[in-house]
């Protein structure tokens, strides 16, 4: 995060500036920096100093908590560093026993990138060794920067390389799953999650001890939805992923769309320097109807939902201005099983994400399909059929209905390949900008 201004009063970032150039400075040289730095500021009793070091373990602390999402200890390591012609510190990772977040105020004279001394953050591959450089800040007057510490840049968090199939954490597929996502508003991703533990997917969603509600009413679907209390720890992971904001970045990066606050979007390019983010393309796919209008109720982040639609009743929704916001379950199908376009269906612009399990010899004939229709016609725009191991991701517009096909009685023929497999599962959430 960059924040610009960071001390409302230009005279006392002034005093705090000569203040700290007339702490003592020891010389640092070794392989990897040449710099001079002060001794820890924890006890400084230079006013404006004590003042900063007050104001960052209160307020600053606090509101950076709320921002990150990340529980921060009451103690905060504070020094200053002094850049001369010549010095320099090299590729780290920050890391050190109990440190979550890191951050430099910088008190510079009028600065270029020509002069030096720019933050490089870089990508990393799956063994989290630093490949490319991403984004490089160049130091600014009165300018706060803050990162996560980690082996890892911001977005490519441990929950992601524990899970998910490498091949989709690579930049160059991420870029290349985004052009086409653009060009047609949809993408399936075929081997999605690692295969170890897809199967541990599989083998806990057959856990008799899962507690299953039917959803209705009748009139608009039938089927069945975990109740999260009752489901294993690895379910549960599972559906903490799918609401983690590494995984609201990464779609951020399948998708273009601005899903995330610290994803990138078509002004972030031009306007602001410090946004961290490493996705190679920045416009967002039109919507399926060609439509150009904004979501109906004017604010991106704070979709309504319709009380009875499927989303609303189980959302495990973020609220609140520029924080993401998703909603979604886990839901069990078999014969009988269907839901229906009705009037209440919620009509925001959205990303529907769908994850397939159980899915062996599942025939379209047998229903179970989720079906993309135009408002008010009956004409398919797109049919997303179940299959093992795949995710599923449509752009949908406020013209855009969708349903799941009713399950018939052709599906039971499966029984005589799979006598314990009834039907599938999905895991079905909505994404909003």
């Amino acid at each position: 995060g960059v924040i610009p201004g960071f001390l409302a009063d230009p005279t006392f970032a002034e005093a705090l500036r000569d203040e700290l150039l007339g702490l003592g400075f020891r010389g640092r040289r070794n392989d990897l920096l040449s710099l001079r730095q002060s001794e820890e500021l924890g006890a400084s009793p230079e006013p404006h100093v004590a003042a900063l070091r007050h104001a960052l373990c209160e307020e600053f602390q606090a509101w950076l908590s709320a921002v990150t999402q990340i529980a921060l200890e009451p103690t905060i390591d504070i020094s200053c560093a002094k850049y001369e012609y010549t010095d320099v510190l090299l590729c780290h990772d920050d890391e050190l026993e109990g440190r979550s977040i890191a951050f430099i105020l910088y008190l510079v004279p009028p600065w270029e990138k020509s002069d030096g001394g720019t933050l490089d953050l870089y990508s990393t591959d799956e063994h989290f060794q630093p490949q490319q450089i991403t984004k490089s800040l160049v130091p600014s007057w009165n300018t706060l920067v803050f990162f996560e510490v980690s082996p890892v840049s911001f977005h490519q968090h441990e929950i992601l390389y524990e899970w998910i199939n490498v091949v989709y954490l690579d930049m160059d597929s991420q870029a290349q799953i985004q052009e086409e996502f653009e060009e047609r508003s949809e993408i399936l991703l075929k081997d999605f999650l690692k295969k170890e533990k897809y199967q541990l997917l599989c083998e806990a969603l057959e856990n008799k001890e899962i507690q299953w509600s039917s959803r209705g009413p009748a009139n608009k679907r039938l089927y069945e939805a975990a109740e999260e209390d009752s489901l294993p720890d690895t379910l549960k992971e599972f559906l903490q992923l799918l609401r983690s904001e590494a995984l609201f970045l990464l779609l951020s990066n399948f998708t273009g769309l601005k899903l995330h606050f610290l994803a990138p979007s078509d002004e972030d390019e031009d306007t602001e320097e410090g946004q961290a983010a490493d996705t190679t393309a920045h416009s967002s796919p039109k919507p399926r109807q060609e439509e150009t209008e904004q979501p109906a109720n004017g604010n991106p982040h704070q979709p309504h939902q319709p009380e009875n639609t499927p989303e609303a009743q189980d959302s495990e929704t973020q609220g609140g201005s520029g924080t993401p916001v998703c909603a979604g379950e886990l839901r069990h199908w078999t014969h009988g099983h269907y839901t229906l376009v009705h009037d209440s269906q919620a009509t925001e612009f959205a990303l529907d994400l769908l994850f397939f399990c159980g899915c062996e010899d599942w025939d379209p004939e047998y229903g179970g399909f989720t079906s993309y229709i135009a408002k008010g016609e009956d004409e398919e725009l797109l049919t997303v059929n179940p299959e093992d191991n795949c995710l599923a991701l449509v752009y949908r517009d406020k013209e855009t209905m969708k349903f799941v096909k009713y399950i018939n009685h052709r599906s039971l023929a499966r029984l005589n390949k799979h006598p314990n497999r009834t039907g599938f599962w999905d895991f079905s959430f909505v994404y909003y900008e």
